[in-house]
């Protein structure tokens, strides 16, 4: 076996823990029509079509605001657009139907594609259309009426989901139909986030000119919460950026778990994001009224109070007040409502460049949620930003759970030499370690 076949199966090893992860998921994609009109559109949709083999439960929402102009200028009309909004009449409404609909034809018959050279050579992958969007018309506002222009009123999530189960991809266009009759025109962003809503969706996945979210100095933001997306809107951001990270933030405070975002630009972005430690571009995670910190003096009698009890067991080393208050700062806790319900803490080595993670406890009351996997991650992230490229941990009774977390049992000697040289064999602790 040659070298880039050697790296292909450490890929797919590294992959799998992803791959199980997203298998039975609902994930919402969105992209507008600028992408796709790129050369690289071909392979997302090569992508897409390989999520749902996989197992993955696909809405795949596209939008067609450059295809909609384009129609209007071979009727030869203006556009209305008022704060920043399309005023829809008659005739654009016209122009609205003959763009989404060429292009919504145009990628099912791109998913539908199954020939020999293709890399969905017997995918046989299904799409599904319909009136799953229920719209309402946006109305007068400050004395403009924007006809047939509309709002998300709400969305078939039962007919959606009925075509999931079914194996289908189900596929959106920027278009909603009324109790009535009426065709409304709607802005992709809507339409996606109201279904990543109703659909309870476990993603939205954003494809964007970009590499993923850009911050003020121009680098690109890798991982961030809700809260700080707020903190990028501007008011003289462009429509569509505003519209995105409006989006975004909606999605967030409604119950979705995750948003990315990532470039249409590129071959592999999609892929790279899902099935990838690093990813290809940005993660927004929700935010949870429960705070993770960085532990102060302020914490040591609530941190003492929490793994007292495995202390007095024996699963922990005992720590005095005193060691507490002197090792404060490698502590990390989680907080709800200002009372401690989980911490841990990260000793760096980075003469190893690793890190210990060590007194990894949760109240038991709260340990039916995600809370040790989120303090886990927040460590991690600590990690990589000070250099460190693998963290480790000595436990005598929680090595299932880490395992689960990631973590493969190893040897003692692959310990850093000071920690080896601290290891205490009548506890005879077990030694796990993560790559990061």
């Amino acid at each position: 076996m040659n070298n880039s076949e050697q790296n292909y199966v450490k890929w797919f090893r590294n992959a799998a823990p992803y791959i199980n992860a997203h298998r039975g998921k609902t994930v919402v994609l969105m992209f507008g029509g600028e992408a796709v009109t790129h050369p690289n559109f071909a392979n997302i949709i090569h992508d897409i079509s390989l999520l749902r083999s996989l197992g993955v439960k696909l809405v795949v929402v596209h939008g067609a605001r450059p295809q909609i102009v384009d129609r209007m200028q071979q009727r030869g009309l203006e556009e209305n657009v008022v704060s920043n909004i399309r005023v829809t009449d008659a005739q654009t409404l016209v122009a609205v139907k003959d763009a989404t609909g060429s292009l919504r034809l145009h990628i099912e018959a791109l998913l539908s594609t199954g020939v020999v050279n293709s890399p969905m050579h017997g995918s046989q992958i299904r799409v599904s259309t319909g009136n799953f969007v229920i719209a309402k018309p946006m109305g007068v506002r400050n004395g403009i009426d924007y006809k047939y222009t509309g709002t998300v009123r709400r969305i078939d999530s039962d007919g959606i989901n009925m075509q999931l189960d079914y194996g289908s991809i189900v596929l959106l266009s920027p278009i909603g139909y009324s109790p009535t009759g009426e065709v409304f025109n709607l802005a992709l962003e809507d339409v996606a986030t109201q279904t990543a809503i109703s659909l309870k969706a476990d993603k939205l996945i954003a494809f964007t000119e970009d590499e993923g979210l850009i911050d003020k100095s121009g680098k690109l933001i890798r991982s961030c919460s809700v809260r700080t997306v707020k903190t990028l809107l501007d008011e003289k951001d462009c429509h569509v950026r505003q519209l995105l990270l409006r989006s975004i933030i909606q999605s967030g405070e409604n119950g979705v778990e995750r948003c990315h975002c990532v470039s249409y630009q590129s071959d592999t972005a999609l892929l790279q994001e899902l099935f990838t430690r690093d990813g290809a571009g940005t993660l927004i995670a929700k935010d949870h009224k429960e705070l993770i910190a960085t532990a102060t003096i302020d914490d040591v009698a609530g941190i003492l109070e929490l793994i007292q009890p495995l202390e007095e067991e024996g699963v922990l080393v005992k720590r005095s007040r005193e060691l507490l208050e002197m090792e404060i700062e490698y502590f990390t806790v989680l907080k709800k409502e200002e009372v401690i319900i989980a911490c841990a803490a990260l000793y760096p080595y980075p003469e190893a460049k690793m890190a210990e993670v060590a007194c990894v406890v949760i109240d038991p009351d709260y340990r039916k949620g995600n809370r040790g996997e989120r303090i886990i991650n927040a460590l991690e992230l600590s990690a990589k930003k000070k250099g460190l490229t693998s963290l480790f941990l000595l436990t005598t009774v929680s090595g299932h759970w880490f395992l689960e977390q990631g973590f493969v049992e190893a040897s003692l000697e692959r310990l850093p030499e000071g920690k080896k040289q601290m290891y205490n064999f009548q506890r005879n602790s077990k030694v796990f370690i993560k790559d990061i």
